[in-house]
């Protein structure tokens, strides 16, 4: 079980004189990599093939993992929201009848200014 991502990469050698300074199609590689977040930090790292189609597995089985995991948080969160709201019922008093008494906005006390 892992997180990160497996990517295929070409990359320039920085060697005076090598084609892939200036050609794109003639960088080496590619070369597979995994990439993941460590404390906000991004971290690669190169795989062999062999280690690639293992490492596919276990990001594969993380996300699954991740997924049976989240629909477990929302059946706990939805048990947490029943048990609130059972609470909720018990101790809040019933509102007596007859609200608030509200000034209409629209009709104002005050004359008009206009004579």
């Amino acid at each position: 079980m892992r997180r990160g991502c497996v990517s295929e990469r070409t990359i320039r050698c920085h060697k005076p004189g090598c084609a892939c300074a200036d050609d794109p199609k003639a960088r080496h590689g590619p070369y597979v990599s995994l990439t993941r977040t460590v404390h906000g930090k991004t971290r690669s790292r190169f795989l062999t093939a062999e280690q690639a189609v293992v490492v596919r597995q276990q990001i594969e089985i993380g996300q699954q993992f991740r997924s049976k995991l989240e629909a477990y948080w929302e059946g706990c969160e939805d048990w947490a929201d029943r048990e609130l709201e059972g609470l909720a019922t018990a101790s809040v008093p019933e509102a007596e009848k007859g609200g608030s008494k509200r000034i209409s906005k629209t009709k104002s006390p005050r004359k008009s200014r206009r004579s």
